[in-house]
């Protein structure tokens, strides 16, 4: 039960004019990270340690929450306007998101974005609030087997969410497993296609792999195709939410799903908002009335990926404040900022300082609400330097490419990778082979092997104890259910066009 004499502290804690100060200048920030191709919400909360230091304990985890939350939504904004993800989790939409915007409704698809971040966030936030130290109690008991279950639905989402053949998806998935495979055998330190590279030992970083199969592949498309002769993208950003409430109410029940999907992937250590938003984005299109629309340009894929990429994020704390584990790769840095604040988390931190949770509650739900008008300018900014003409901007862009790939490891390596993997998904794209498997491929490829390997090294490689535990049990059913659906759909079909006829 909420105690309202420590909410009101932690209320009055929060509306000091240091705090507000902090929460809006993080705000700021965030966004333009966000904004920017290969400058992810992980290194924006690395490089916003050094700042806590010097803050009291309320503003600087109330800076790291309204980072987050910012960061996450502003990646959707490059997605949409050029068809480059600003954080990973923005991704698994991309393609429907570009695709609306070259049919002139960029501000529609933005206003998605926006409503239904601060939903999914919202969403996120109140879990967080009503039941955290229940919920954690089920994320502990995820083992490596109910991780691999977790990681094959996954992976069987990249089939689902391809809009072409089934075949030429399952060789993009491939190919993206493959490229993960490269550096140092998870299991025994061996390691495995690296040709005597050494910068290949610690294999393909995902930040500049992922801005050189999006960024660079378009970029070098609208080179090939002369498309950068056209004219500048021109948003129309007055009221870009102009028809949103319509949208709600047309999809409530998907919406609450994927709030709830996104935050239970949250609360599951080491997911993150971008696996969030892959599997739901894929059980969208499965439960989804119009399926064969998904990935042409379908505002339902983006409603429901955007609400549960958003939503994880409350989830993600869950683990993190409850048992001081690690709900994603923000939360890890989270925790090391708990330590440094004498803020031990675990349990006991809601005894010890009730009025600090109460502060990261309120947080969350008042970032989400400065979401509405903070992100309503920052597509307002943004769209602005997008009327430069595209062979004006193009250059510009792939400055800001290849600096976030050299940013991330701080090698010229990064952006050969970068490049390399741009030609790939451009050879790829030209020959139908969708580039989004590619990616889910490298997401969850070391999660696959990790938990693969340490599952049959305790069972001692019986592949039945993969269905001992019964949340693994369920996960497996589930799995083949999604495996074998096509099969049974189309089994159906044949035998309905029979009784047809």
């Amino acid at each position: 039960m909420l105690d309202l004499a420590v909410a009101y502290h932690a209320l009055s804690l929060m509306a000091q004019p240091q705090v507000l100060m902090v929460i809006i200048g993080s705000a700021l920030y965030g966004l333009f990270v966000g904004s920017m191709p290969g400058l992810t919400a992980t290194m924006a909360a690395a490089l916003l340690v050094p700042v806590t230091f010097f803050m009291d304990p309320v503003p600087a985890l109330a800076a790291m929450v309204t980072m987050e939350a910012m960061a996450i939504f502003s990646g959707d904004i490059p997605a949409t306007l050029i068809r480059i993800p600003g954080t990973p989790s923005s991704a698994a939409y991309v393609e429907d998101s570009y695709s609306l915007t070259k049919q002139g409704k960029a501000s529609y698809v933005l206003g998605v974005d926006v409503t239904f971040s601060v939903i999914g966030g919202i969403m996120g936030s109140v879990i967080l609030i009503l039941l955290a130290p229940k919920l954690a109690e089920v994320a502990l008991k995820f083992s490596s087997f109910e991780y691999f279950w977790l990681a094959c639905f996954g992976l069987s989402c990249s089939i689902m969410v391809s809009s072409g053949s089934t075949t030429k998806a399952l060789l993009s998935l491939i190919i993206g497993l493959l490229i993960n495979s490269v550096g140092m055998d998870i299991t025994l330190g061996y390691p495995r296609f690296t040709f005597g590279i050494m910068d290949l030992l610690s294999g393909f970083s995902f930040i500049p792999a992922m801005i050189g199969m999006f960024g660079m592949a378009e970029i070098m498309r609208n080179v090939v195709m002369h498309e950068s002769k056209i004219g500048p993208i021109v948003v129309q950003t007055g009221n870009i939410f102009k028809g949103m409430f319509a949208l709600i109410r047309q999809y409530w029940r998907q919406v609450v799903r994927s709030g709830l999907i996104g935050t239970a992937i949250g609360i599951l250590p080491g997911a993150g908002a971008d696996i969030a938003a892959w599997v739901t984005y894929g059980v969208a299109k499965r439960f989804s009335k119009n399926p064969e629309k998904y990935g042409t340009g379908h505002i339902e894929g983006i409603l429901n990926a955007t609400t549960a990429n958003n939503a994880s994020l409350g989830g993600a704390w869950v683990p993190a404040l409850v048992f001081g584990i690690p709900g994603d790769s923000i939360t890890a840095i989270i925790i090391g900022v708990l330590y440094m604040k004498n803020l031990r988390p675990g349990p006991g931190i809601f005894e010890r300082s009730p009025e600090i949770i109460y502060t990261v509650y309120m947080t969350f739900i008042l970032a989400n609400l400065l979401l509405i008008p903070f992100g309503w300018a920052a597509i307002k900014v943004v769209t602005k330097v997008l009327r430069v003409p595209r062979n004006l901007l193009y250059p510009v862009i792939l400055i800001f490419c290849s600096v976030g790939a050299y940013a991330i490891n701080n090698t010229n390596f990064d952006v050969l990778v970068m490049l390399g993997l741009g030609v790939l998904a451009y050879f790829m794209e030209m020959n139908g082979i969708p580039v989004a498997p590619a990616i889910l491929g490298m997401v969850l490829g070391n999660l696959l092997e990790e938990s693969f390997m340490q599952s049959m090294m305790k069972a001692e490689w019986d592949l039945l104890a993969f269905f001992h535990r019964p949340i693994a049990a369920f996960l497996g059913c589930l799995v083949f259910a999604v495996w074998l659906s096509p099969l049974c759909i189309s089994m159906i079909k044949k035998r309905f066009a029979r009784n047809g006829t």
